[in-house]
């Protein structure tokens, strides 16, 4: 009986339910009247979607004016086919949704396998091998090493500018691997034996034997939780063994990207002093290298690519340049990683520009489109003067990297890389995270969620101002390189010398430099090196972009005429021409 009455009870309350559901009118026994209230319903009519900006993708993420014309200038025009057809492929929908899934499903750290054997290993979602695959195959890793085409460097800078436009995470073992060729050739049978298989194009993930693989991957392991940039202080040991060359390490590295890499740079003290090694992660023999991956980093962004702490016991080694020069040995390596942080921090501007153009052309308030909104195009026309200028140094100086690590040349050009890569990495990296939030703030509640997009790139912003020596350490170098290097201050001022005459407010800046350097200290080092940068940054803008924008970024960078925030462009601004030239269609 008791089985029964529940029986009945449930009955009423579905019927009930779904009389609900259908708009009738509902009796307190659950029996419905003859006939049903007239009740309209529709589960999507609460309010149809308007005033929304239709999705981005698909885009051309190479229609850049001054990204296309950079390229040419510096002498890789014969790759612009390349690049916009690599544009084309990275703001197509797939490569969008790639970066994002990528960023979602982040990487696993496996110590053990199921049997309790040590196997360190990181896990990725597939959507990371895609975007790795193709940056590989379009020559965004250690390709240009094997082009002997002048313009190979500013083609590769190019394309990370527009591949950019995807993930940043996985720009991190191709940026390792461009920057180790250079530094590997400190040690020539190494080099023989590896470059061929870190300058090709293909991708082949898994821990295998290095020399089996069709195309490797380098990472590198410098700092240390005791010292950070300070890798002198170092306490990783490098024992010398009976095998001309090979050592064994032990020690703790603190911040080790991508440790599925195939093989790392390593910094260890050895009995000569601090040194540079070789360390792959299988050995000849195919055995496993130890490679104690003890945790992976939980970082702000970059979350797509995984950031380790490796541990090394024995860990075997094959020195790279002379003992006690290893510092000197990476060099190289520095200079080229820091090129690609400021060419990633541009790449971050002109995406999150992009992304805020698109919308305000679509979302309307106070009665106009936010693009008509006399404010808000101020705001863009002052973020495209910062895009562009970033755009256009990062050009330039993978031109100088071109005509000298390139082309093995030296003299003032290569001076002036030295100088003006220190800059740019200080200057560029640390206008992004500011940049970034400005963008995001155009699109409002909309940019601050996570489907957007924005906060990933916000988040990926201040990665790129501490990768490779933080800001007081570039500036400080800076400041090294105008006082102990003969030909530095002489190669930058000569480059500044080009726009002589052009702009008075420029001429004005930079005999306020000359006679800055007479005073520079340590402590004023960042004060000196922003100007540096503004009047180089400056003295290309007038040298190659439309007065507009030349004009502009000289009024209110150099001649004081601007606020203390974006959107302050002065009311003699032309920013039509400024938006025209920078939105792409």
């Amino acid at each position: 009986m008791v089985s029964t009455l529940a029986q009945e009870q449930q009955e009423r309350l579905t019927r009930r339910a779904g009389q609900e559901r259908q708009g009738q009118e509902v009796r307190p026994d659950g029996e419905a009247p003859a006939g049903p209230r007239p009740r309209p319903f529709a589960p999507d009519a609460t309010h149809a979607v308007t005033n929304q900006a239709p999705p981005l993708a698909p885009y051309d993420a190479s229609d850049d004016a001054a990204l296309l014309e950079g390229l040419r200038r510096e002498g890789a025009g014969w790759a612009e086919d390349d690049l916009r057809r690599l544009g084309a492929l990275a703001g197509s929908v797939e490569p969008q949704e790639w970066a994002e899934q990528a960023n979602r499903h982040e990487p696993v750290l496996r110590t053990h396998d199921r049997y309790g054997n040590r196997v360190d290993e990181v896990d990725f979602h597939p959507a990371w091998h895609h975007l790795m695959r193709t940056a590989v195959a379009e020559g965004l890793a250690g390709a240009p090493w094997a082009d002997d085409r002048p313009g190979a460097h500013v083609a590769r800078s190019a394309g990370g500018l527009v591949w950019g436009h995807t993930d940043a995470g996985h720009g991190c073992p191709t940026s390792m691997t461009y920057a180790a060729v250079p530094a590997l050739r400190a040690q020539p049978e190494l080099a023989a034996v590896y470059e061929p298989l870190l300058t090709g194009r293909v991708y082949e993930p898994g821990l295998r034997v290095p020399t089996e693989k069709q195309g490797l991957l380098a990472g590198m392991g410098m700092t240390e939780k005791q010292g950070g940039s300070d890798v002198r202080t170092n306490t990783t040991t490098a024992t010398p063994t009976a095998e001309p060359g090979v050592y064994t390490l032990r020690g703790h590295k603190w911040f080790t990207s991508a440790p599925m890499c195939d093989v790392f740079l390593v910094l260890a003290q050895a009995p000569g002093g601090l040194s540079c090694f070789l360390v792959p992660r299988v050995l000849p023999d195919g055995s496993r290298n130890t490679f104690r991956v003890q945790r992976l980093k939980d970082k702000l962004g970059n979350r797509s690519n995984a950031s380790s702490e490796p541990e090394f016991d024995g860990t075997v080694a094959w020195l790279v340049g002379p003992e006690g020069r290893g510092v000197k040995t990476i060099i190289e390596m520095v200079n080229c990683t820091r090129l690609d942080c400021v060419m990633m921090s541009a790449a971050l501007m002109r995406k999150t520009l992009v992304e805020a153009g698109h919308h305000v052309r679509h979302r309307g308030a106070f009665g106009a489109l936010l693009i008509d909104q006399p404010l808000m195009r101020n705001v863009l026309a002052d973020l495209a003067l910062e895009s562009e200028a970033a755009t256009t140094l990062t050009l330039r100086l993978a031109g100088a990297a071109d005509r000298t690590v390139g082309a093995g040349g030296g003299g003032g050009e290569a001076a002036f890389r030295r100088i003006a890569t220190a800059v740019g990495k200080f200057w560029v990296t640390k206008r992004g995270p500011a940049f970034t939030a400005e963008a995001l703030e155009c699109l409002g509640g909309n940019g601050y969620v996570e489907e957007s997009g924005m906060p990933r790139h916000y988040r990926e912003a201040p990665l790129l101002s501490i990768w490779e020596g933080s800001g007081n350490v570039n500036a400080l170098d800076v400041l090294r390189a105008l006082g102990r290097e003969p030909g530095t201050a002489e190669a930058l001022f000569a480059e500044l010398a080009l726009a002589r005459g052009a702009d008075t407010r420029l001429d004005a800046a930079v005999t306020r430099l000359k006679a800055g350097l007479s005073e520079a200290s340590p402590a004023g080092a960042r004060r000196l090196v922003e100007l540096i940068a503004l009047t180089l940054q400056a003295s290309l803008l007038v040298r190659h972009a439309p007065p507009a924008v030349a004009d502009a970024f000289c009024a209110t960078r150099l001649g004081g005429d601007w606020g203390h925030s974006f959107g302050t462009l002065p009311n003699g601004a032309d920013i039509d021409a400024i938006l025209e030239r920078s939105l792409p269609v």
